[in-house]
């Protein structure tokens, strides 16, 4: 049986309420349709339907089409895809934002922690090239001010020890500390009239989750799918140099050390 034609409305089968209320493109329901003027309209709750219901002027058209929001994108992938090298390709093409979700954390936290935290960066300890305070007096390089001053611990916050934890041992980020990062993208300008691509969120499932609940909707989710090999490829080389770097550093520190040893039995 052929199917009488439906005239949708001016978001089609996204709901208006969303588009006019938090600029975002949410794909509306069946369940929750309405209809005005002929034309038919779905909505993503019942209470935006009701919304719509009350006051339908103010969700339509008038003299020009309604101004759809900027492309959101997310870009996913395990660590070594090469997420970060399409999604910066992207941006540059289509001129919008490029976020970079991990990258963003830190430098969240990076006045206070004065460096990159996580297993990659945790493997240059300064703690293992200090000098002894004994032999201090003998080295030009440090001074005792500067070793009082690394010595004195600045307090994060509750949500930056979360931000700490999550990037130390990926531990899941609470609501409350997504809610002071996320929704600005789409909200505030100018990520809110230009777009982004948001590289390495959301990673979970719960995130995703977050995402839906708060009516955070990229227009497109992109999953970057690699083989082993591949990665280890990619990242092996540049493991392999700071590697060396760091064995190179040890063995400067060593005979450094044995320099200022000698200074001080002199």
């Amino acid at each position: 049986i052929k199917e009488k034609k439906r005239h949708m409305g001016d978001t089609k089968h996204f709901c208006p309420v969303s588009l006019k209320e938090n600029f975002v493109l949410y794909p509306g329901l069946q369940e929750h349709a309405a209809k005005y003027k002929e034309k038919i309209y779905y909505f993503s709750t019942s209470e935006y339907r009701d919304k719509f219901l009350q006051n339908p002027e103010e969700y339509v058209a008038h003299n020009e089409p309604l101004q759809a929001p900027p492309l959101r994108v997310c870009v996913l992938g395990v660590h070594g895809a090469g997420k970060s090298t399409c999604a910066r390709q992207i941006a540059d093409k289509l001129g919008i934002f490029h976020i970079q979700f991990e990258e963003y954390l830190q430098e969240l936290i990076l006045p206070k922690t004065k460096k990159k935290v996580g297993p990659f960066f945790d493997e240059d300890n300064e703690d293992d090239n200090k000098i002894p305070e004994e032999l201090e007096d003998f080295s030009q390089t440090t001074t005792k001010t500067e070793t009082e001053k690394n010595k004195q611990e600045v307090k994060l916050t509750d949500g930056e020890e979360a931000i700490r934890a999550n990037l130390m041992d990926n531990t899941e980020l609470p609501p409350e500390v997504l809610d002071k990062i996320v929704p600005e993208w789409w909200k505030k300008e100018p990520f809110r009239s230009t777009g982004f691509i948001l590289d390495g969120f959301p990673r979970t499932s719960d995130e995703a989750k977050y995402l839906s609940e708060q009516g955070l909707c990229p227009d497109v989710a992109v999953y970057i799918q690699v083989e082993e090999g591949d990665v280890l490829d990619r990242l092996f080389p540049p493991r392999l140099k700071k590697w060396k770097d760091r064995k190179r550093r040890k063995k400067e520190y060593k005979k450094k050390l044995k320099d200022l040893k000698a200074q001080k039995r002199v």
